[in-house]
């Protein structure tokens, strides 16, 4: 004979993890200022971030693909290390912080931007999103308004 609830658990679907989100163990809340970026605004910054970097390589420097990477990693060196965040993240309101909230620094800025060149560092990230690249510098990629 069937158990009822089994087969009305099975109805309803998956149970939701509604304690879980990316940064909870971080300490940050689940959407709004100081939460975990998200996919698709990381891309939507980077994107911009290098396409910049490719119109000043094509204008300055020939456009090579040493220009450019050269160009991209100049602009996240000096923007993120003075700033915390690129041109890319401040259009899609990010910005990378130590883990205390604090402005990443000028060292957070030279390790991530060389780390992100390699590309490899970005792809590898944990539970709450945090790329081998922000663990190395104990930063976190977050929001800083509400919406996007």
């Amino acid at each position: 004979m069937v158990d009822r609830r089994s087969l009305g658990s099975w109805l309803e679907g998956p149970p939701s993890d509604e304690e879980n989100w990316p940064g909870r163990r971080l300490g940050r809340p689940r959407s709004g200022p100081g939460s975990i970026a998200r996919v698709g605004p990381r891309l939507g910054a980077i994107l911009i971030d290098w396409a910049l970097a490719s119109v000043i390589a094509y204008a300055f420097f020939g456009g090579t693909e040493i220009s450019i990477l050269l160009v991209f990693a100049a602009e996240q060196i000096v923007l993120v290390g003075l700033l915390g965040y690129s041109i890319g993240h401040r259009v899609f309101s990010l910005q990378v912080q130590k883990m205390d909230g604090s402005a990443a620094g000028p060292l957070a800025g030279v390790v991530r931007a060389l780390l992100v060149c390699l590309v490899i560092p970005p792809l590898i990230f944990d539970a709450d999103q945090r790329g081998l690249h922000d663990r190395a510098m104990g930063t976190v990629l977050v929001k800083v308004k509400h919406g996007r």
